[in-house]
C-alpha cells in the first residue's frame, strides 16, 4: 500500500494589510461624499459620517458580499431629502433628526419584513431600461439642486422645470468668489479622476477647501460654510411613532431602491470565486444596518457602486475593509469635526455633482434605443416621471412602467408557423429572411412560446385562429415544446379552441408537451379525447405522420413518435 498523500494546506484568510489599505483609501473617498449626500438630503453633514459608520459596520458583519460598501448613495439621498421636506418643511433641526431616525428605522423594518415574506425576488421588478431612466431623472434633479450652492444664491424649490427658470432669474445675484471656489473644486476633482481613477480626490478638495476658508477668510467674503459639526459620538435618537403613517409610503420606495442598488452593486463586483449574493440575506443585512443606523442618527443606507469600486481598485479582499472605513469615520467624528465646519458648501456641492452626473448615461439610452424602441420609451417615461412628478412618485412611475412592460410582453407571446430548412433536417419559424423554407400542403405547424395563462390565452387563441383562416389546413399541429407552463384558464381556452377547430373539419394534433403540461392535459381529459394518435412526440414526428398519411401508409404509434409511448420509454 502506498502512503496516503498529504492534504494540501488550507489557504489562509486574505491579508489584513490589503484590507487596511483599501479601507483607508475608501474612507478618503466615501467620507467626503457621505457628508455631501447628507446636504443633498437637507441634513447636517455629521449625519453623513454617522451613515458611513453604523450601517457600514453592521453590513460588514452580516452581508453576503465580500466587498460591498454600504452607506449613503446619491439616489437614496435625494429620495430621503424629498420625503423629509414633506414632513419637516420648516427644516426644524430637532424635528428633522427625529424624522430621519423614524424614516431610516422604517426602511430597515420594511427590509426585514420583506425577508420574512421571502420577497428577495422583488429586486428584479424594475427593468434595466426603466432603472436607467429613473437614475437619469434623479441625476438631473440632484445637479439642478446643487447649482444654487455653486453660485451662492438661494432658490425655493417648486419643481424641476420651474426651478430651472428660477435659477436663470437669479443669475445676476451670483457670488463670484463662491463660483470661483466651485470651479477650483471641479478642476481638481475632474483632473484627478481623469489622471488617477479612484484616487482620494474628494479628500484633496475637502482639505483644500478647508485650508482656503481658513487662510483666505472666505466666510467673511460671503462664501457659505458648513458650520458647526458636533464633535464626538452620535447621540441616541428614538423614532417618533406619530410619524410612521406619514413616512411609510416614502419609506417603502426608499427601501425598494436601497435593496435594488445593494443587489445590483453586490452582483456587479462579485467574482467567480466569491460566494453568490444571497438576496434574502441582503435583506437582513441592509435591514439591520438601517435599523441600527436609525438609533444613532444615520440616514437610509444601501450598497454603493462607486465606493465599492474604490475598495476593489485598492485591493480590498473582505469586509474588513469596510470596518476600517467605519473606523476612519469614527476617528473623523472624534478628532476632525471642528475642521470640517470650515468646509465651503460650494465644495460639497461640486463633489455631489461630479459623483452624481454619472447617473445620467446618454450612451445607455442610445444602446437601449438601438435594440428596442419600446424599452427606450420606458426609460424616457421613467425619467420624465421623476422630473415632472418628483422622485418618490418617480419610483411609482418606474414600477408601473415596468409592470405594464411585463404585462405587454406576456400578454402578446410569440406564435410562429414552423417550416423546414430546404435540404436539411432543421425546423424553424418562417420568416422573410428564409423565404426558401418548405411547408407542407394541408399541414400547419403552429408554435406558441412562453407561459400560457389567463392574461395571454385569448391573444394566443386569436393568433392561431388567424393563421388557420389564412392557411385553411387539413391538420393543425400545435407544437407546445416552448410552452413551459399551462395555467387553468389557458387550458380551458386550448380545449375550447380544439373543439371549435374540430367542428370545422380540421384535425388537431398536440405536439411536444413537456411532462407538467402533459399531466394537466391528462387530468383535464383532453388526452383521452384526442387519443394516442393525435399526441405526438415532436414536430418532426408530426411531419412524418402527415407525410405517411398523405402517402396512404399505415404507421404504428411508436413509429410515428407517439408522445405517450415515448414518455413511457423515458421512464
Amino acid at each position: 500500500m502506498t502512503a496516503p498523500t498529504a492534504a494540501p494546506p488550507i489557504a489562509g484568510p486574505p491579508g489584513l494589510r490589503f484590507d487596511l489599505v483599501a479601507g483607508l483609501t475608501a474612507a478618503a473617498v466615501v467620507l467626503p461624499k457621505a457628508m455631501a449626500y447628507a446636504t443633498v438630503a437637507g441634513l447636517p453633514v455629521a449625519v453623513g459620517l454617522y451613515t458611513a459608520l453604523v450601517p457600514m459596520a453592521i453590513y460588514a458583519l452580516l452581508g453576503s458580499s465580500r466587498l460591498l460598501s454600504v452607506s449613503s448613495t446619491t439616489t437614496l439621498a435625494i429620495l430621503t431629502g424629498t420625503e423629509l421636506g414633506l414632513i419637516v418643511p420648516d427644516g426644524d433641526p430637532a424635528r428633522l433628526l427625529t424624522a430621519t431616525a423614524t424614516l431610516t428605522g422604517l426602511v430597515g423594518a420594511l427590509l426585514l419584513l420583506a425577508r420574512l415574506l421571502q420577497l428577495g425576488f422583488v429586486a428584479n421588478f424594475i427593468s434595466t431600461p426603466v432603472l436607467t431612466g429613473f437614475k437619469a431623472g434623479i441625476g438631473l434633479v440632484i445637479v439642478l439642486d446643487q447649482v444654487p450652492k455653486l453660485l451662492g444664491i438661494h432658490v425655493a424649490r417648486q419643481g424641476f422645470f420651474l426651478d430651472i427658470v428660477s435659477v436663470a432669474q437669479h443669475l445676476g445675484q451670483s457670488s463670484s468668489i463662491t463660483l470661483a471656489v466651485a470651479v477650483a473644486t471641479f478642476v481638481v476633482l475632474i483632473g484627478m479622476e481623469r489622471l488617477r481613477p479612484h484616487s482620494p480626490a474628494p479628500l484633496v478638495v475637502v482639505a483644500g477647501g478647508i485650508a482656503a476658508a481658513w487662510l483666505l477668510g472666505l466666510e467673511g467674503q460671503g462664501v457659505s460654510l458648513v458650520g458647526l459639526i458636533p464633535q464626538g459620538l452620535p447621540s441616541i435618537t428614538l423614532p417618533d411613532p406619530a410619524l410612521i403613517a406619514s413616512l411609510a409610503p416614502g419609506a417603502l420606495g426608499i427601501a425598494l431602491m436601497s435593496f435594488t442598488e445593494t443587489i445590483a452593486a453586490g452582483r456587479a463586483f462579485a467574482t467567480p470565486t466569491d460566494p453568490p449574493i444571497d438576496a434574502n440575506r441582503e435583506l437582513v443585512a441592509t435591514g439591520l444596518a438601517n435599523v441600527g443606523g436609525a438609533v444613532l442618527g444615520a440616514m437610509p443606507a444601501g450598497g454603493g457602486t462607486s465606493q465599492t469600486a474604490v475598495v476593489r481598485a485598492a485591493g480590498g479582499r473582505s469586509q474588513r475593509a469596510s470596518l476600517v472605513t467605519g473606523a476612519a469615520a469614527l476617528a473623523t467624528m472624534l478628532l476632525l469635526a471642528p475642521l470640517l465646519g470650515l468646509l465651503p458648501n460650494a465644495t460639497l456641492a461640486a463633489i455631489v455633482i461630479v459623483y452624481s452626473v454619472g447617473l445620467i448615461e446618454p450612451a445607455e439610452f442610445r444602446a437601449i434605443r438601438s435594440v428596442r424602441s419600446m424599452e427606450f420609451r420606458w426609460a424616457l417615461i421613467a425619467c420624465l416621471g421623476v422630473l415632472l412628478l418628483g422622485t418618490l412618485e418617480g419610483i411609482v412611475v418606474a414600477i408601473i412602467v415596468s409592470m405594464i412592460g411585463l404585462a405587454s410582453q406576456t400578454a402578446r407571446p410569440r406564435v410562429s408557423v414552423i417550416g423546414r430548412k430546404r435540404g436539411a433536417d432543421v425546423l424553424r419559424p418562417l420568416s422573410p429572411e428564409h423565404p426558401d423554407d418548405e411547408t407542407f400542403e394541408g399541414l400547419l405547424i403552429v408554435r406558441p412560446e412562453g407561459r400560457l395563462f389567463f392574461v395571454n390565452a385569448q391573444n394566443v387563441s386569436d393568433q392561431i385562429r388567424t393563421l388557420i383562416d389564412r392557411s385553411q389546413p387539413r391538420v393543425v399541429a400545435l407544437d407546445m415544446s416552448r410552452v413551459h407552463d399551462l395555467e387553468y384558464s389557458a387550458l380551458q381556452a386550448l380545449m375550447e379552441g380544439e373543439a371549435r377547430i374540430t367542428e370545422r373539419g380540421i384535425t388537431v394534433w398536440l405536439v411536444g408537451l413537456n411532462p407538467d403540461v402533459l399531466d394537466m392535459v391528462r387530468h383535464a381529459g383532453l388526452a383521452d379525447r384526442l387519443g394516442r394518435e393525435r399526441m405526438l412526440f415532436n414536430a418532426r414526428a408530426a411531419i412524418e405522420r402527415y407525410q405517411a398519411m398523405q402517402a396512404g401508409a399505415c404507421t404504428s404509434p411508436a413509429a410515428s413518435g407517439d408522445l405517450l409511448d415515448a414518455e413511457r420509454d423515458d421512464q
